[in-house]
C-alpha cells in the first residue's frame, strides 16, 4: 500500500490507527462487531485514507486491484474517525480517573490535570 496515509484502517484487527497531526501513531482497537461486521467490508483487508498515491488507499482481501476510497462505495470515513475519537476520549478520561494521589481533593486534581476530558 501507498505510504503518508493520515489514517490506517486494519479490518481484521479492527484497529484504527491517525497517523497524522496531534496524536499521530495512536491506535485503537473498536471492539463494535456490529460495525465490522457490516456487508459493505466483507472485501476489504485494509484502507490506507488520503495517501500520497490515491489509486492505493483501500486493498482488498481477493485479487481485485488496490483502488480509492471513493470508489470503494464504503460511506463517508468520518465514520471510522468517530470510532476513533470516542476510543481516544475513553482513554483520555481512564487516564484522568486513574491520575490519583493519595489524599488529594477532586479541587486539588483538577488544578493539577486540568477538568475531565469532555470532548
Amino acid at each position: 500500500m501507498a505510504t503518508n496515509a493520515t489514517w490506517t484502517v486494519v479490518f481484521d484487527d479492527k484497529l484504527i490507527i491517525k497517523q497524522t497531526g496531534n496524536n499521530a501513531g495512536t491506535g485503537y482497537v473498536i471492539d463494535d462487531d456490529a460495525f465490522w461486521s457490516e456487508s459493505k467490508f466483507s472485501n476489504i483487508w485494509a484502507i490506507q485514507y488520503q495517501t500520497s498515491v490515491t489509486t492505493d488507499e483501500v486493498e482488498y482481501r481477493n485479487e481485485t486491484p488496490n483502488g480509492t476510497y471513493a470508489d470503494a462505495n464504503l460511506g463517508d470515513f468520518q465514520q471510522f474517525i468517530d470510532l476513533w475519537d470516542a476510543a481516544h476520549l475513553a482513554q483520555l478520561q481512564s487516564d484522568w480517573d486513574n491520575d490519583n494521589i493519595e489524599g488529594e481533593s477532586e479541587a486539588d486534581k483538577i488544578a493539577r490535570l486540568g477538568p475531565r476530558p469532555t470532548s
